[in-house]
């Protein structure tokens, strides 16, 4: 979800209201999840990277986090919609830890879909922990990193989607992308609307897959 920035300064506006419009752009597409034919929408909403960036903007993105929990989670809970953190959550600040862990526990039955967000993520430091885990059981395979990547009761991803111009993976689910489909787009975040993922939905379904073979 690549924008946010860029589409405050468009509009002489401070970042804080990027990353707040770029919040609405998410309510939009969980509440379009339910009847649209996806198991998962995963979000890339904060990166291991991430603490670079100023202090004051790392506050805002937190905060922006809690208030959504806070407002949406009743939501989650009535359209059936699981939430799953991947990344290293647990590193956060407590009260947003408790909060995260008890919207885990309340949306754990939902059978509509699931809401994916990566907190604290990056995709190089998942896949050196799933090797070490796999390397302290036993032969280090394909399959045994796969068995201990934050994503392994999630199904296969197809479709890796990136707005704002950029091309580029920024260390989101490398190993999970080996054969997924990619799909870019000039469109700011806070821009995207459930019509923009109907269009790479309808791009994705044009696509034939063959994984390497003929």
């Amino acid at each position: 979800m690549d924008g946010n920035g860029r589409w405050a300064k468009k509009r002489h506006l401070p970042r804080a209201m990027g990353h707040q419009r770029g919040a609405e752009a998410v309510r939009k597409l969980v509440r379009a999840l339910p009847g649209s034919g996806l198991d998962v929408l995963t979000l890339y909403a904060f990166s291991s990277e991430n603490w670079k960036r100023p202090e004051d903007e790392v506050d805002d993105l937190m905060a922006l986090m809690k208030r959504f929990l806070k407002s949406d989670l009743k939501d989650l809970i009535a359209n059936g919609i699981r939430l799953k953190i991947i990344g290293d959550y647990k590193a956060l600040s407590p009260d947003l830890v408790e909060q995260l862990d008890q919207a885990l526990a309340h949306t754990a039955q939902g059978r509509a879909g699931t809401l994916a967000v990566a907190l604290n993520y990056g995709s190089q430091q998942e896949i050196a922990r799933a090797a070490a885990a796999a390397a302290a059981e036993g032969a280090v395979t394909v399959e045994a990193i796969e068995r201990h990547l934050d994503t392994a009761d999630l199904p296969p991803l197809d479709l890796l989607i990136r707005t704002s111009g950029e091309i580029r993976l920024s260390n989101f689910l490398l190993w999970q992308a080996a054969y997924a489909e990619m799909w870019f787009t000039d469109v700011l975040w806070p821009d995207f609307t459930p019509a923009h993922l109907e269009d790479a939905l309808a791009s994705f379904a044009g696509r034939e897959r063959r994984y390497g073979g003929r």
